[in-house]
C-alpha cells in the first residue's frame, strides 16, 4: 500500500487571546477519504484551530500544508481557494431566497445568475452524495436539517474537498443523524476529507475513521476509532477516569408541582407555538421535554416563568397541600418568589442570560437583587454564591473579577445554570443546560439536577441529546409542531420511537 500522503499538516500552530492560550504549538495530519473526529473539553481548543485552517482566524505561530506545500490562509476566501470550507453550529443563510439563491450568494464568477444552471448543478451534488433538498424551496420553509444540508452543499458547490463541520448534530433528530451520515460516508468513498467536531461518543464511533483528543490547548494523542471505547476516549480528554454512567435516582415522593392545561401560545406573527398542550410536572423528577428545535419548548418554558403571554389555557403551581394557584397573570418576579426558577441556557448566551462586561460576582448578584436585596450592601452573598458555583461546577476563569464575556462558552454556561439552581428553587426549568458542554461538564450539570431532584424539586428538562434525555428524565414529554405527540416514561423508552413522535404526531402513552 502506498504511503499516505496528508491533505493538510498543521505544525506548530500557536494562537493566543490575551493571557489565554487556545492552542499550543499544535501538529495535526488530516487525509483524505478519512473521517476524523476532535475530541475535546470546552476551551480545549478545537474550534479554534479548525477557525485557523477555514481563514477565521491567524495563526500566531506554525505552519499550515496542504498537500505537502505550505500556505498561508488569511481569510475563508482564501481557504476556499484551497479546498477547505466550514459549516458552522449557526446557519449562515437568507431566510426569504432559495436554496439555490443561497448557494452561488456572493460568488463572482459568470454563472452566478445563471440560476438554472445551478439549479442543476446543485441537483447533480446531491445525487451524488445523497442529499435531499429541493433547490428551489425558500430556506424559511425548511428544517433544520435541509438548512444544514443547504450549507453543506454550498462548500461543495464551492468546490470544497475538506469539510469541517461543528457539531453538526446538535439539534438533529436520530432519523436525521442517520441521513446525514449516510452522507458523509458517501463523501468518505468519493475521496473528500470530513473533519467533525462533536461531543456526541457514540456519533464519534458511528462515523469517523480516527479520533483525535485536545486538552487545554494541546494535541494530547490520537486513536483509531474501531480500536477504542467511549470510556478510553474520555479518560484521555478530561486526563484522569470517568464515571460514563448518568445516575437516575428514582423519584423522591413525587406530588403534582405544575399543572399545565389547554396552554395555547402564539407568537407575535400571530403563529400557533403550542397548541392545546396538557401536562403535569411532579415534585421530586425530573420531566425532560423532546421536540426539535422550535417546537414550543422555549414558549413552554417562558409561559410557565411569566415571560409569554398566553391566549387560552392554564398554568397552575401546586402546594404541598394540594391548593392550586393560577401563575397566568402573574408577573415574572411573584412566580420567582414563589420558587420557580428558570435556567434558560439560549443560543445567544450574553445576549439574555448574563451581562458580559460583569464579572462573576456581580453576575450572580443580578439575582440576589432581584430577591429585593440592596445592591449597595450586600456584596458577600453574591460573591460567595460565585464561588460557590465556581467550585462545584469547575468554572475555569483566573478569578472571580473576570469579565463574564472573556470565558468559554462552556464555563458561561455554567455560571447560568449555576446562578438558577443556588437560588434553591421549587421548580427548576432548564432548557439546552448542557448545549455545546464537553462530556465531564455536562455530567456534573447531570448530577447537580439529581442532586435537586432528591431535595424535592420539580425539574423540567429542555434537552436536545435524546440519549441524554433517555437516561435522565423520569418521564418526558414529546412535542411536535406545538402539539403533545406522547408522554412515555424515561425508562425503557425506545430512541427510535420518540424520534418518530418528534417528526409526526401519533404513537406515546396515555397522557400521564
Amino acid at each position: 500500500m502506498a504511503e499516505r500522503v496528508p491533505a493538510v499538516s498543521l505544525r506548530g500552530i500557536t494562537k493566543t487571546f490575551g493571557s489565554t492560550v487556545a492552542n499550543k504549538n499544535v501538529d495535526l495530519d488530516i487525509y483524505r477519504g478519512e473521517i476524523l473526529a476532535l475530541l475535546g473539553e470546552n476551551g480545549s481548543g478545537k474550534t479554534t484551530l479548525l477557525n485557523m485552517l477555514s481563514g477565521i482566524y491567524y495563526p500566531d505561530a506554525g505552519q499550515i500544508f496542504i498537500d505537502g506545500q505550505e500556505v498561508t490562509i488569511r481569510s475563508p476566501k482564501e481557504a476556499f481557494d484551497y479546498g477547505i470550507g466550514m459549516i458552522h453550529q449557526h446557519f449562515k443563510l437568507v431566510d426569504v431566497m432559495t436554496a439555490t439563491e443561497n448557494i452561488i450568494l456572493g460568488l463572482k464568477d459568470k454563472g452566478k445568475l445563471d440560476l438554472k444552471g445551478a439549479s442543476a448543478k446543485i441537483r447533480e451534488i446531491c445525487e451524488k452524495y445523497g442529499f435531499q433538498i429541493d433547490p428551489d424551496q425558500k430556506i424559511y420553509e425548511m428544517s433544520v436539517s435541509q438548512k444544514q444540508t443547504v450549507e453543506i452543499v454550498k462548500v461543495l458547490y464551492r468546490g470544497a474537498d475538506i469539510l469541517i463541520l461543528d457539531e453538526p448534530t446538535a439539534v438533529l433528530t436520530p432519523q436525521e443523524t442517520d441521513k446525514l451520515f449516510a452522507v458523509l460516508r458517501n463523501m468518505r468513498e468519493a475521496g473528500k476529507t470530513v473533519v467533525i467536531i462533536t461531543h456526541k461518543l457514540h456519533e464519534v464511533q458511528d462515523i469517523s475513521d480516527r479520533v483525535v483528543v485536545f486538552r487545554k490547548g494541546e494535541y494530547i494523542g490520537q486513536m483509531i476509532t474501531k480500536e477504542t471505547n467511549p470510556q478510553k476516549m474520555t479518560d484521555m480528554m478530561v486526563g484522569h477516569a470517568v464515571t460514563l454512567n448518568i445516575e437516575r435516582p428514582d423519584p423522591v415522593d413525587p406530588k403534582p408541582r405544575i399543572q399545565i392545561e389547554g396552554l395555547t401560545v402564539r407568537s407575535e406573527e400571530g403563529i400557533v407555538k403550542l397548541d392545546d398542550v396538557s401536562f403535569t410536572a411532579n415534585s421530586g423528577e425530573i420531566l425532560g421535554i423532546a421536540g426539535i428545535s422550535g417546537s414550543g419548548q422555549k414558549e413552554l418554558l417562558e409561559a410557565v416563568a411569566g415571560l409569554q403571554k398566553v391566549e387560552a389555557g392554564h398554568v397552575y403551581y401546586v402546594e404541598d397541600d394540594g391548593t392550586k394557584e393560577e401563575l397566568i397573570g402573574k408577573d415574572p418576579l411573584e412566580i420567582q418568589k414563589m420558587g420557580v426558577a428558570l435556567s434558560f441556557v439560549p443560543e445567544d448566551r450574553l445576549g439574555m442570560g448574563l451581562v458580559g462586561n460583569m464579572d462573576l460576582s456581580d453576575n450572580m448578584m443580578l439575582r440576589s437583587f432581584r430577591e429585593g436585596h440592596s445592591v449597595f450592601t450586600d456584596r458577600k452573598h453574591p460573591h460567595d454564591l460565585a464561588e460557590h458555583v465556581r467550585e462545584e461546577l469547575e468554572v475555569n476563569t483566573p478569578g472571580l473579577s473576570t469579565p463574564v464575556r472573556r470565558l468559554s462558552g462552556g464555563n458561561v454556561q455554567k455560571v447560568l445554570v449555576g446562578r438558577e439552581i443556588a437560588s434553591a428553587p421549587k421548580v427548576l426549568l432548564t432548557a439546552y443546560a448542557v448545549r455545546g458542554l464537553d462530556i465531564n461538564s455536562s455530567y456534573m450539570i447531570y448530577s447537580l439536577l439529581n442532586k435537586q431532584k432528591q431535595s424535592g424539586v420539580a425539574v423540567i428538562y429542555v434537552g436536545e441529546d435524546l440519549d441524554v434525555l433517555l437516561e435522565l428524565a423520569d418521564r418526558i414529554v414529546v412535542l411536535c409542531g406545538g402539539k403533545v405527540s406522547g408522554i412515555v416514561e424515561g425508562r425503557g423508552a425506545d430512541k427510535n420511537e420518540v424520534g418518530l413522535m418528534m417528526t409526526k404526531l401519533g404513537g406515546g402513552s396515555d397522557l400521564a
